[in-house]
């Protein structure tokens, strides 16, 4: 049965079957070879979701929404810029924070990218930055999106590890904020560089409390997500149903750029991302049935023991399995189908299942930026009209940038762990 379920799941994969299709078909197929009734299947699909913690997902997602266009992501990019909109690659360094802002929000790499790149390229793009290196720097940028609490794999990754969500956004926060440091570096290298001069616009204290005080309450909608999560008022899961209410009174009321006709697209937009995401995670839930009642995960695990028990070896392989994965598949389907068989490997050597956990999440976020499934790439080819050998070509120093930080990530546990190690 584990045979035929691998060769008939990467025969799919292989010939473009979407990722949902190929588990259901791989696990349907499997089943039938080994005589046993199909009504494993849906009832291993309906278990696989039947969890409180998923209903953050479609949530997440619909907040997202919201704020890119209820005005929320527009007045983040006004406080970025106000920040450090001044100095030397001003623009690209105010992008990459107004992307980091965003991604306590959104959970999404391609929605982080959409949302912000909308507006920064065509301002990069005249203060002197190429066209391809700024749709490069708000893809790039989009990573952090599922890194910084709250992500929609992260809530997969818990489900399946039975880890605390609280406890993984947590770890998460240095992960998130070394990445976005280290491309801002990568961002004032090039503003150097190439010759770009900051951005300078000398605003009265009148002019800059404006433009703070129209930003507050989309600051305030991150705080209130997770101050809320963690001060214990509400779970990760009604965190995000609060995001879809706040986001839509901010949106509505105070900012007045959403309109009760854009719900319906919205609403459209959400159920459409959710259900593929849910439809991974019940086919995934058969396939998984399958790897358990054929005892893979075990076999994998110990014919890796059997090589090598020495953690160092075992994390760089782990890293080298991700990367690979993330250039083929989407994050949550990654999450899915990897947390299974290599998190059994990893803590029998002494691994925390958290750091296991952040280190797949960021790998599959860097996997967002490489060719040829890399969404946050497509998001911004659209955004700034450019095609994808070039915008590779200009990315490549934020690839090789974040991959450091991913193998920084993996030994240096405290970058991740120190957060929940103190508030967990």
């Amino acid at each position: 049965m584990g045979t035929i379920l691998f060769v008939i799941f990467f025969i799919c994969l292989f010939i473009n079957v979407p990722i949902a299709v190929c588990l259901g078909i791989a696990s349907v197929a499997a089943l039938i070879f080994g005589g046993i009734s199909l009504i494993a299947v849906p009832q291993a699909m309906f278990t696989a979701v039947n969890s409180f913690s998923l209903m953050a997902i479609p949530f997440f997602v619909l907040a997202g929404n919201v704020m890119a266009t209820g005005g929320i992501s527009r007045r983040l990019v006004n406080f970025a810029n106000l920040i450090i909109g001044g100095i030397r690659g001003g623009l690209a360094i105010a992008s990459i924070l107004a992307s980091m802002i965003f991604a306590a929000i959104s959970g999404s790499c391609p929605a982080t990218t959409a949302a912000i790149g909308s507006i920064m390229v065509p301002e990069m793009k005249k203060n002197g930055y190429s066209n391809d290196f700024a749709a490069a720097t708000v893809a790039a940028a989009g990573t952090v999106g599922q890194v910084i609490p709250p992500s929609v794999p992260m809530v997969s990754y818990c489900v399946l590890a039975g880890c605390s969500v609280g406890k993984l956004f947590l770890a998460g926060v240095g992960p998130g904020i070394l990445m976005g440091l280290v491309m801002m570096a990568i961002a004032y290298r090039y503003a150097v560089k190439n010759g770009i001069v900051a951005k300078k616009e000398k605003k009265s204290l009148k002019e800059v409390m404006a433009v703070f005080i129209d930003s507050i309450w989309a600051i305030l909608m991150p705080v209130i997500i997770l101050g809320g999560i963690y001060s214990g008022i509400f779970t990760p899961t009604e965190s995000a149903a609060v995001a879809v209410v706040y986001g839509v009174i901010v949106g509505k009321f105070v900012y007045k750029d959403l309109h009760m006709k854009d719900l319906v697209s919205i609403f459209a937009k959400s159920a459409a991302g959710t259900a593929v995401i849910m439809l991974i995670m019940a086919t995934a839930g058969s396939f998984s049935w399958v790897l358990t009642s054929e005892r893979i995960p075990q076999l994998i695990a110990n014919t890796l023991l059997s090589l090598t028990t020495n953690k160092i070896v075992l994390l760089f392989l782990f890293n080298i399995v991700l990367l690979i994965a993330g250039c083929f598949l989407n994050p949550s389907a990654a999450v899915i189908l990897l947390t299974p068989i290599l998190l059994p490997v990893l803590t029998q050597v002494g691994v925390s299942p958290y750091l296991v956990g952040i280190v797949m999440i960021v790998n599959l976020a860097v996997g967002q930026i490489t060719p040829p499934v890399g969404a946050c790439l497509y998001v911004a080819c659209n955004i700034a009209n450019v095609k994808l050998e070039p915008l590779v070509k200009a990315i490549i120093g934020y690839m090789i940038a974040l991959i450091v930080v991913i193998f920084a990530i993996t030994y240096i546990e405290p970058i991740s762990l120190a957060l929940p190690a103190l508030f967990g």
